[in-house]
């Protein structure tokens, strides 16, 4: 359960819905990192598994990814939003298969033109979950991607972390991006950081609240918040 200082029932509903998205469950909710420069050629050497999510398909139609791992090290990449620009570096040595899947999506153009369904900023949960086509929590690429976590995990303001299902190995397309200390079991593949300018735009987008769609400060942002594009590199 989430480990923060609400009543037991909040916590719990406030999971469950962090935890539903891509499989047969739901939709996914809100693991590892290096350093070097980004690689295309060769990549990693990870080999990655994406079975295919015969039971959710896919939201918006996109090929899975290349069964290796394309990318090593640091790979930079930009998504253009409505509120402004939010700079990431997605972390490829320590979870090389999920860098392998957002990058696919990005070249694919499965982020253009889509909108975060969920911002939660209450006491020990501040983060904003994008990623899917549909804008409702249950809509994946049509494949599901291995989870890359220790059990070690925290998830400080900047990290960026794929959501998942209550099942392992369930994450997809949708991921989230923390912008203040998050306390959540080590449960979800962080695959990147943001950087301290994206940080505070989505800290400006948390101050015009959210509709309360799930309670404790958590649901759709006021602000609304668009995928232009996702650039890599």
């Amino acid at each position: 359960m989430l480990s923060r200082a609400l009543p037991l029932a909040a916590s719990a509903a406030l999971l469950l819905s962090l935890t539903a998205c891509g499989s047969s469950d739901g939709g996914d909710s809100a693991a590892e990192s290096s350093s070097a420069s980004s690689s295309a050629s060769g990549g990693s050497g990870t080999s990655c598994d994406y079975p295919t999510d015969t039971a959710n398909g896919a939201a918006k139609k996109v090929d899975a990814p290349p069964s290796q791992a394309a990318y090593s090290g640091d790979v930079e990449a930009t998504i253009t939003t409505s509120v402004g620009d939010l700079k990431l570096t997605l972390d490829a040595d320590k979870a090389p298969c999920t860098v392998n899947s957002f990058v696919s999506l990005a070249q694919q153009g499965y982020y253009d033109d889509t909108s975060c369904h969920r911002l939660g900023d209450t006491s020990g949960f501040h983060m904003l979950q994008c990623g899917d086509p549909t804008g409702t929590g249950m809509g994946g690429p049509g494949y599901t991607v291995p989870d890359e976590y220790t059990g070690k995990e925290t998830y400080p303001a900047g990290t960026l972390a794929m959501a998942r299902t209550s099942q392992p190995n369930s994450g997809g397309s949708q991921f989230f991006m923390v912008f203040g200390d998050t306390q959540l079991a080590p449960e979800y593949t962080v695959f990147g950081t943001l950087d301290d300018a994206s940080v505070k735009l989505l800290e400006k987008v948390a101050a015009a609240g959210t509709d309360n769609s799930e309670g404790q400060g958590v649901g759709k942002p006021l602000k609304p918040v668009t995928f232009e594009k996702v650039t890599i590199g």
